[in-house]
Order: structure tokens, then sequence, then C-alpha cells
């Protein structure tokens, strides 16, 4: 199976996880791993040349997802809209529909260089602050879907819900330095970002869905 994976800090837990997972399924699975921004794993998921992702919630309207995503109950400090003329994220697909759906005009950034931007005093809209503002609700910017080898990714999906992944502390501090932050900042950002869609979440995203 080749799995798609979004090369930003917020999928790191997933990551971590599913390394062990493949390690200790080593003679049931075969796994590959392709890393990318969102928009490009969007695309190869579509040609299906990877067969699970997480997905871009704008994306997976008519997929087969799990019920796993990336959630932000209120800031996510990683998606932001800055001053200036209107400029889409060539990396994203959802945030850039986001800032459309609330009317909002702006610089779209996303990722680490949206979470550095704040981390180093920089101002901004945080998108999914703005969305619970007006719905209430949580905002979900991406889905775990497949198109091929269903059962094996819900059985993933599954195993990750049911487990505390707690990530070395090597780890840390390697993907920290390479985005010029510090562990306790990385630490303190994934205390931020969800990953089971509750009601409410399932909630918001038919409701972005609809908008």
């Amino acid at each position: 199976m080749l799995f798609g994976s979004i090369s930003y800090l917020n999928l790191l837990p997933f990551q971590v996880f599913l390394k062990r997972y493949i390690s200790n399924n080593a003679a049931k699975m075969t796994f590959r791993n392709k890393r990318a921004v969102p928009s490009a794993i969007n695309k190869a998921f579509k040609r299906k040349s990877i067969h699970a992702a997480f997905i871009s919630s704008v994306e997976s309207h008519h997929c087969k997802c799990t019920d796993l995503g990336i959630v932000a109950h209120k800031k996510v400090y990683s998606v932001l809209l800055l001053k200036g003329k209107n400029q889409t994220d060539p990396a994203s697909a959802t945030s850039n529909q986001l800032a459309r759906v609330l009317n909002l005009q702006g610089q779209v950034l996303i990722g680490d260089a949206a979470l550095k931007h704040y981390l180093d005093g920089g101002e901004g809209i945080d998108l999914a602050e703005a969305w619970h503002d007006k719905t209430g609700l949580p905002f979900v910017f991406a889905r775990l879907c497949y198109n091929k080898h269903g059962q094996s990714v819900r059985k993933i999906a599954k195993s990750f819900s049911r487990t505390k992944t707690k990530i070395p502390q090597y780890i840390l501090k390697h993907e920290a330095k390479k985005r010029g932050i510090s562990p306790k900042q990385l630490t303190w950002y994934l205390e931020h970002i969800h990953y089971e869609m509750d009601w409410k979440a399932k909630q918001s995203l038919k409701l972005f869905f609809k908008k």
C-alpha cells in the first residue's frame, strides 16, 4: 500500500504512529510512504498513485473516508489570512475555499510557514477561529480517505484512535529544528490539533460542503 502523508507538523503524531505500526506489521503488509503538501497529495490520490492519505476536506466529499481527520476546535495557528491582496496558497485546497466561504480578503498562508509566522509574532486571522466564531463548530481541514486497501486503512484508523502516541524527544528536537522553532513550541502546537471526528466535526463538514 502506498500511503500519502501531508508534510506538515500537524500530522507528526500520526506519522510516528504509522512508522511503529508498519514495523509491527511488516509480515502482514507492505507500506511505502509519500510525503508532499496537501494540494499534491490530493492530485496523487485522485489519480490513484497513492492508496490512502489525509486529503483536503474540500476534495473528500465523494471519497471513502474514515473518522480520522485534522480538526481544530477553535484556533489552529497554522492556517492564517494575512493582510494584503487576495492570494491563495498553492499548497492548499481547503483553506483557500474556507477564506472564500468566510468572505475574508487577504493572503492565505498554511502549514509550518504559517505556524512560524505566528510564533515569530506575525499578525493574521486564524481561519479556524473565524469559522468557529461564525458557526460555533470545529473545522475539519483534512480526512483520512482511501481508494484501495479499505479494510487495512480502517484498521489503522481504529488503532490510531485507541493509541496515545508519544513522540520521542529526538524526533521533536529534529522536527522543531527543521522549522526554526523549539520543541516546547512544537508540543504546544500539537495540543491544538485533534484527529477524531465527533458529531460536531461531522456537522461542521456538512455545513462547509453546503457553503
